[in-house]
């Protein structure tokens, strides 16, 4: 075996023994309303490009909805503030149209249909399920309205409406 891999394969198998949230390939986040009610379930999966949310709701309010990854994770309602602001590990600005953005835990809107029901995968290229457990943790946050992707610090996305804690 080449130097190159035998070091790449010990460092890979160090980092799985040093870090068993590191070695984790799937989370979820149990997304539950202000009053409590579950209202949806992300599960997260590591891919090799990021993480992929597979996100399914029910019985949510219909329309554009700004959908993020927070950077504590707590979702205490009413307003779901203890989870923090958004995920941003490389402290750069917010928003997907910003220059200087965007922060880890942008992500596109999500639409609604009048049913109430969603079922979607979003891939968040800037993240990793590792970074994401580690800490004081992450929660995914769904707002009231759609993420401008520009105002700082967190879109003009109204109100946090739905929240869930990311846990293995």
């Amino acid at each position: 075996m080449e130097l190159k891999a035998r070091v790449a394969a010990a460092a890979l198998a160090l980092s799985a023994i040093a870090s068993p949230a590191l070695a984790a390939d799937t989370a979820t986040a149990v997304l539950k309303d202000p009053e409590g009610k579950e209202v949806g379930a992300v599960t997260l999966r590591a891919v090799p490009t990021g993480v992929l949310l597979d996100t399914k709701l029910s019985g949510f309010p219909p329309g554009d909805h700004a959908f993020h990854i927070h950077g504590t994770g707590k979702c205490e309602p009413p307003s779901f503030k203890s989870a923090g602001g958004h995920f941003n590990p490389e402290e750069d600005e917010h928003g997907l149209e910003n220059s200087a953005g965007p922060h880890g835990g942008d992500m596109p809107n999500i639409h609604v249909p009048e049913s109430g029901e969603l079922h979607i995968e979003v891939l968040n290229q800037m993240v990793s399920l590792g970074g994401l457990l580690g800490g004081e943790g992450t929660a995914i946050v769904v707002h009231q309205k759609g993420d401008d992707y520009k105002s700082n610090p967190a879109g003009d996305a109204g109100p946090r409406i739905a929240c869930g804690v990311i846990a293995e």
